[in-house]
């Protein structure tokens, strides 16, 4: 997984309500595991029309926000069913944090394991974020894990709050796999003293 410390990228806004994890790929795009190839699928029915043809109305089509790394969102982004495929999809478009003033659990506790940031914030200063983001290009926000700081484009600061321990493994890039191998030498002392003492098992 790859390490999350400093991000400055482009924010595009999303101010919608409820934005679910169909909104975010919906049920034709999950017949894969993979976790690449997915971002055409992100927002699939808010970005295209049935011609397949782009819908220039939405955010991420538009010229100003093609290369968004941050999404600036509505109340309760995530809700909906449990697909791991809804960060993959973020992920795989090259979104690497999410502002909102709430998530759906499932949804916000894959974010971390997939090195996305989730970040929770009052109203108030979604509000403020959601005004830089509709900057088009200079819509750019800088987010800072360490500092636990969003920077907008004129030098205004958001604070925001996160898990110690999440932030750790954002910070070192550690999943659950990582973070199984950094005990590895625990684990293959325990398992050579398992087969010295049951050598049948």
């Amino acid at each position: 997984m790859d390490k999350f410390t400093t991000l400055t990228g482009v924010a595009a806004p999303l101010p919608i309500v409820n934005i679910d994890t169909d909104m975010i790929i919906p049920k034709q795009f999950l017949k894969t595991i993979e976790r690449t190839g997915l971002a055409r699928g992100l927002f699939f029915e808010l970005r295209f029309e049935e011609d397949g043809s782009e819908k220039p109305d939405f955010v991420l089509n538009q010229s100003a926000y093609r290369k968004a790394q941050i999404i600036v969102a509505g109340d309760n982004f995530g809700c909906g069913s449990s697909r791991e495929h809804a960060p993959w999809a973020l992920l795989d478009y090259g979104i690497r944090c999410v502002i909102s003033t709430s998530f759906a659990d499932i949804f916000y506790n894959n974010c971390f394991k997939n090195g996305i940031l989730p970040i929770r914030v009052s109203q108030a200063d979604l509000d403020k974020l959601m005004d830089d983001a509709n900057r088009g290009s200079n819509a750019t926000l800088t987010v800072d894990l360490e500092a636990q700081e969003i920077r907008g484009p004129d030098g205004g600061v958001v604070t925001f709050d996160i898990d110690p321990f999440r932030k750790h493994c954002l910070i070192e890039g550690l999943d659950d796999i990582g973070l199984t191998m950094q005990k590895a030498d625990a684990i293959q002392a325990y398992e050579a003293k398992t087969a010295a003492a049951r050598p049948w098992a």
